[in-house]
């Protein structure tokens, strides 16, 4: 950010007024407002003055400073007397005090902060060169960000002189130099594909700025696209030489070098975690650490700042640290190590003491206080017998002592507090599987399982590098089956050194078996399952069925009002049992209103339900629940995306009323945020008679597929239920089944195995007299028709399509079907048909309200104008499409929609436009998978082709033809018919 202007002189000393309602803009056209109202600043000539006076620092600029500025060397004969007209004219229109005359020249005084946008901009660029020089880059990015945004158009646009256009370029200049280091922070940010796009439009509008170049080759190389990178290079040392006769800078040859060596350097920068400083061990009553404790290491980092803090010199109160988490995550471990590394810091001892909280008889505080006083070298006669006494007495003896006390699986925090030493100097570690809520001033750490690579290392220290090393990925699904639970991982890693014979894929096998998993994670005295059964003993009943229940829900989390449907519960009587199992930590916490297992907790807890839950049913019966609540939920959202939609007439009933929303926006939220969670809820429906309600949820959350957030799951759940209503005969649900799969096969781009899956489901549809599922069946074969290029076959599907939906009355469908018809039109070459089709179809939409479909009209009533060389009509329709699309979610028709507004700006002979948009859509993605992709880079190299950047184009047009080769030989042909030019030069 070097060579920044310096700005006007906002208040001189001795200023009497300070106009804060009155502001200005440089950068873009002169203007003036106060109180958010224009100020008229009059003709040309008359902002050309104000603007030299707002440039010039609050300074005086001369009456012939200021002709010469309006009009150089040529000045008019009554130049002067205009100049004093324009002054006075400003003078009535400014506040008082703001234009002033002095030494026989004018200049601008007084303004309040930030009422120039240039001097507000210089501010920002300030301080984002401090948050960048500090290394905040996001706070750095932001703030440039802001910066930037002050320019509206081109700066001082329409100021007439020699001046204006002076400070045009310079300001101008600056703009770029920030954009290049807002850029440049973005690739140290990871932002690689979504900077790809900005950088093409850049490049195209400033060829000969080597900056920005060299930054879309970086760019383009972090993006996995090294062959455009080069490509990059190739342009520009040719328009270099071409147009100045010069070489690209020694910079941007280097980075071709590095890039054509794949330089590892060039990845994605990372900042490497600082290894914690340890204090030498000293021993006393602490048990003894690990030999091979692994990782933590922001943990032990913490602890040990909580821990120097009693004994530094500004050490006024004592220090209290406690640890909570689930049974063998690991809490013992850490606190002894953090202990010992501490102990150098209280050379006056360390206590320690097993409380036994999780048992079934925890230790009693005035029995540990004995110990701990006959410890500190009290006689047993000077032990008083009651617990007041003693702990009065403890904190007596601790006194002017530097004593550590470590608390080790303490049942609460009335069980700890005695036990508190009372002094600064003092510190103590405490360890609980319940959270320390109550004591007061507490440090509290929550312990959670380990990194997969911490895991990884743990098991290669007690298995040995050799044997790990041999086998890295069965080592990795060790650890992964163990929950990256360090307990778990000791006691697989301990089996397995204690077995010669066996290999880590032998001990990988074994643990696969989810059913037998917590048999297999015990050695010796050690058992995983043990663990947790003492928790669980602890639990009230209403703890222990909520507990069971829960652990039957697959999903990566569950939110409150699925397990108050799971529970069959109230919301506010199921948030009190939640929480209170997270005080345990047999549940976790993973956000506002979320909980979670832990897999082998979660294990354990089905196992419960297994053995304990009664009756039988009740498990059957709590997952029909919560599959309930999802489809009822999903329908509703459905419904209000798509109203007139009447697919939500033809679902399984539920009896769960599931949630309702006020607002398109709530709903979306709740829908991504549930994917995950409502796919493994029909997944578990497979093989049971939930299996209809199952797909047709899967059904009524296809925006899962269409924007691309859970495309691979909801394959594979549709994969699932396909299977398992073809086994029981089903084909009601076999065929919605196919019918959601081709949907995911048609984003996706495979467009053989959609053909087969719509084939199939056509037919089971009608062996079913199904008419929903018939219906969109039709149209999803219509839409293959299309992209195999049988127009006429695609245009008859199209319209059996149609008279399925209007019989049933279901208008969104057919105006959805519509829009496709108006496609099949266009392909056949009747662009007028297409036209009336797409608008028709409009129509019907918009008297059912704002709804998502309504984006699909748009962007087929702008394909059909952009054939109709109506550019400007069919860009208006892209944008509506893009709105709708960006406010629904739907990323994948986001991408799309670039795609085809790429199209447009090509056909009106906008290349540089068009291959912003074009790269747009290759950062967001696009329905049609790699077919697509195929089509926007073929189109993208037409743009940069035309842009003179052939050495790109050409990089591009090879990447199309490989992605078209396998699948798409017409439009293989098309590419290798431009290439042919091109590689033969």
């Amino acid at each position: 950010m070097d060579g920044v202007p310096r700005g006007p002189e906002q208040r001189r000393p001795g200023s009497s007024t300070e106009p804060e309602s009155l502001r200005f803009s440089v950068l873009g056209p002169v203007r003036a407002w106060r109180h958010d109202e224009p100020v008229a600043t009059g003709s040309p000539q008359q902002r050309a003055l104000l603007a030299a006076l707002l440039l010039r620092e609050g300074r005086t600029a001369t009456a012939a400073e200021l002709i010469d500025a309006l009009w150089g060397e040529e000045p008019p004969s009554q130049a002067l007397a205009a100049v004093r007209t324009y002054a006075s004219r400003l003078r009535k229109v400014l506040d008082p005090g703001v234009l002033v005359s002095e030494s026989g020249g004018y200049a601008v005084r007084g303004l309040g902060e930030g009422a120039l946008d240039l001097a507000a901009a210089q501010e920002l660029a300030a301080e984002a060169e401090k948050a960048r020089n500090t290394g905040d880059l996001c706070h750095a990015r932001e703030v440039l960000n802001r910066a930037l945004s002050r320019w509206d158009g081109e700066t001082l646009a329409g100021v007439p002189g020699p001046y204006a256009e002076a400070q045009r370029v310079r300001l101008e200049e600056w703009r770029l130099q920030l954009l290049e280091s807002r850029l440049d922070m973005d690739l140290d940010q990871g932002c690689h594909a979504e900077t790809v796009s900005e950088l093409t439009a850049l490049t195209a509008a400033h060829p000969l700025r080597e900056r920005l170049r060299e930054l879309l080759m970086l760019a383009l190389y972090r993006s996995g696209r090294q062959a455009e990178a080069l490509a990059v290079y190739a342009d520009t040392r040719r328009l270099l030489s071409d147009e100045l006769g010069v070489d690209p800078r020694p910079g941007l040859q280097e980075l071709q070098q590095r890039i054509l060596r794949a330089d590892p350097n060039l990845a994605e920068p990372s900042a490497p975690m600082a290894e914690p400083v340890t204090v030498p061990v000293r021993p006393a009553q602490l048990p003894a650490t690990v030999p091979d404790f692994t990782g933590r290491a922001s943990f032990v980092r913490e602890l040990s700042d909580v821990l120097a803090s009693a004994t530094g010199a500004q050490a006024q109160v004592m220090a209290v640290s406690a640890l909570a988490g689930i049974g063998g995550v690991g809490k013992t471990t850490l606190a002894v190590h953090v202990a010992h590394a501490a102990r150098s810091a209280f050379p006056d001892g360390q206590l320690y003491v097993d409380l036994q909280g999780a048992g079934a008889r925890s230790a009693e505080p005035e029995t540990v206080l004995g110990s701990f006083l006959r410890a500190l070298g009290t006689a047993d006669s000077a032990i008083p017998d009651s617990l007041e006494e003693r702990a009065a007495l403890y904190r007596s003896v601790l006194d002017g002592r530097r004593v550590l006390v470590l608390l080790d699986n303490a049942r609460d925090a009335a069980q700890v507090r005695p036990l508190l030493p009372g002094t600064a100097g003092c510190a103590a570690l405490v360890t609980s599987r319940v959270r320390m809520t109550g004591l007061a001033g507490a440090h509290l750490v929550d312990l959670d399982v380990m990194s997969p690579e911490e895991a990884l290392a743990l098991f290669t220290r007690i298995v040995g590098e050799e044997r790990v090393g041999a086998e890295r990925k069965a080592a990795l699904d060790v650890v992964a089956a163990c929950g990256f639970l360090p307990l778990a991982i000791r006691i697989a890693a301990s089996r397995l050194a204690a077995r010669r014979t066996w290999t880590v894929s032998v001990l990988a096998a074994k643990l696969a078996d989810e059913r037998r998993r917590l048999d297999e994670l015990q050695a010796g005295d050690l058992a995983v399952k043990a663990t947790f059964e003492l928790g669980y003993g602890q639990l009230e009943p209403a703890q222990a069925r909520a507990f069971r229940l829960l652990g039957l829900a697959d999903g990566p989390d569950i939110s409150l009002a699925a397990a108050a449907a799971v529970l069959d519960l109230p919301v506010e009587d199921t948030e009190d049992l939640l929480e209170s199992l997270v005080d345990t930590s047999l549940l976790e916490s993973a956000a506002p209103g979320r909980y979670r297992f832990h897999d082998l907790v979660r294990l354990y807890a089905r196992a419960c339900a297994e053995r304990d839950e009664q009756p039988p049913g009740e498990r059957e019966a709590a997952l029909s629940r919560v599959l309930d609540f999802y489809l009822a939920t999903a329908a509703g959202i459905y419904a209000m995306e798509r109203p007139g939609d009447r697919l939500v007439d033809h679902l399984e009933p539920t009896q769960h009323k599931g949630l309702r929303f006020a607002e398109g926006t709530a709903a979306l939220d709740w829908l991504y945020t549930e994917g995950a969670s409502l796919l493994a809820s029909v997944r578990q429906s497979v093989a049971t008679d939930r299996l209809r309600r199952g797909v047709d949820l899967l059904w009524a959350a296809k925006d899962l597929a269409e924007s691309g957030a859970n495309s691979r799951q909801y394959e594979t759940t549709a994969s699932a239920v396909c299977e398992a209503a073809q086994l029981a005969g089903d084909h009601r649900t076999e065929g919605r089944a196919r019918t959601t799969l081709t949907n995911v096969l048609l984003v996706s781009g495979r467009i053989h195995q959609a053909a087969e899956e719509a084939r199939l489901a056509m037919d089971r549809a009608a062996a079913a007299q199904d008419v929903a599922a018939g219906s969109w069946a039709a149209n999803d074969r219509g839409l293959i028709s299309l992209h195999q290029h049988r127009y006429s076959d695609g245009k008859a599907l199209f319209e059996q399509a149609i008279q399925g939906f209007s019989a049933a009355g279901n208008r969104a469908g057919e105006a959805t079907t519509l829009f496709n018809l108006s496609r099949a039109h266009l392909a056949m070459g009747d662009v007028a048909k297409a036209v009336d089709i797409a608008r028709h179809g409009l129509a019907l939409l918009s008297e059912l309200g704002r709804t998502m479909r309504l984006a699909n009209g748009h962007y087929a009533l702008g394909m059909a104008l952009t054939k109709a060389e109506r550019h400007m009509e069919a860009l208006s329709q892209f944008g509506e499409a893009l709105t709708i699309f960006a406010d629904h979610r739907q990323r994948l028709w986001e991408g799309t929609t670039h795609f085809r507004v790429a199209e447009a700006h090509m056909a009106a002979r906008r290349a540089a436009q068009a291959a912003q948009h074009a790269e747009q859509a290759l950062a967001i993605g696009c329905i049609g998978g790699d077919r697509m992709r195929g089509h926007v880079l073929t189109l993208l190299g037409r743009a940069l082709s035309a842009l003179g950047q052939s050495d790109r184009a050409k990089a591009c047009w090879h990447e199309a033809l490989r992605l078209y080769e396998e699948n798409s030989p017409m439009e293989a042909d098309e590419v290798r018919a431009l290439l042919a030019p091109v590689d033969a030069a």
